[in-house]
């Protein structure tokens, strides 16, 4: 993949985020702000973006999602350490439970 398929692979990302983003604060914002772990403010803005707000913003070469977990404790849990599959739920469910936290503290 050159740089030139790079860019456009990270515009098409941005598009798609930014239309997923606005749908999910249209339809249930409190889950929209769990979800993609944003607060009230951003929520509002981008709700409000216009389409073409969206194409302009989403044509930048910088990735506008990030991972929302970054340590190891979270990657973990969701990668189940290794450990059979039946302990996958229970590790799910904890992981959502550190995010919901972290959720918290950003609001």
């Amino acid at each position: 993949m050159n740089a030139e398929q790079i860019l456009t692979e990270i515009r098409e990302a941005n598009l798609s985020y930014l239309m997923l983003a606005q749908s999910l604060i249209r339809t249930d914002r409190e889950q929209a702000l769990f979800r993609l772990g944003i607060s009230e403010e951003t929520a509002t803005l981008i709700a409000t973006l216009t389409p073409a707000q969206i194409m302009k913003i989403s044509s930048g070469n910088t990735l506008l999602c990030r991972f929302r977990m970054d340590d190891d404790l979270v990657w973990g849990l969701l990668t189940s350490h290794g450990k059979p599959a039946a302990n996958d739920a229970v590790s799910r469910l904890h992981a959502s439970i550190l995010l919901a936290g972290r959720h918290q503290e950003a609001a």
